[in-house]
């Protein structure tokens, strides 16, 4: 699944590939920032970690991967 994570006073946004599951990711999310934890913790497909301050979070965005598009084809 795709997510984006806006970081406050950053000028890009994350975008990693993970595979863990909406539920999983939404809740890692909302314990970030009930207080939980300091830092929001996602692992993306290659097995890299992204660590974000969760009181720097601006947003997240959760969505389905667009499918790749590959070769010359006709639009």
């Amino acid at each position: 699944m795709e997510v984006k994570i806006g970081v406050q006073h950053a000028p890009r946004e994350i975008v990693l590939e993970s595979g863990q599951s909406a539920e999983e990711v939404e809740r890692v999310v909302a314990e970030a920032l009930a207080g939980k934890s300091q830092l929001l913790t996602l692992v993306d497909e290659h097995g890299r970690k992204v660590l974000v301050p969760a009181d720097r979070l601006a947003y997240v965005e959760l969505g389905e991967p667009a499918p790749r598009k590959v070769g010359f084809g006709a639009l």
